[in-house]
């Protein structure tokens, strides 16, 4: 296994642009409902990046009080432009309390709806954590903050 590294996953690249992801309402699905996205932690050094095609639960953090799969995005935040930068960010933070985590450094948004297709990896750092509380905030829904960057 190698170190895990952050960027939007290569296959959400081309997914993207043949309408497989919907962030927002759409029509084109034949479907007005967008898609369910979750965010998964992962250990370090388990090759989680941006050729990641799809979400697996092999290297992912185990604790009580964590599920396989992580925890539900709440995406209430229709992808939006600012500037020449299309952007979106969920508008709630993951949180996952009374956990333990040994060494974990990344977290991958992956589509449900969609077969567990990845979209991003982002890594912030090895962590540990012993029967805490483990937050990632969500940043503001701008062009240089947003979770998603498509410039």
């Amino acid at each position: 296994m190698g170190a895990n590294t952050q960027g939007i996953c290569n296959s959400f690249k081309t997914e993207i642009l043949n309408g497989i992801h919907a962030f927002g309402t759409t029509v084109i699905r034949a479907g007005t409902t967008k898609d369910s996205f979750k965010g998964a932690l992962f250990l370090v050094n388990k090759s989680i990046g941006p050729a990641t095609t799809a979400y697996s639960s092999s290297g992912e953090v185990s604790s009580d009080n964590y599920s396989a799969g992580g925890a539900a995005i709440t995406n209430a935040n229709a992808p939006s432009l600012d500037g020449s930068t299309a952007i979106w960010t969920p508008n709630a933070s993951l949180s996952w309390s009374g956990v333990t985590f040994e060494s974990f450094d990344t977290l991958l948004v992956y589509n449900l709806t969609q077969g567990d297709k990845a979209v991003a990896a982002y890594n912030f750092g090895a962590q540990s954590i012993v029967s805490g509380t483990f937050t990632i905030t969500m940043p503001s829904n701008a062009a240089a903050t947003a979770l998603l960057q498509l410039a």
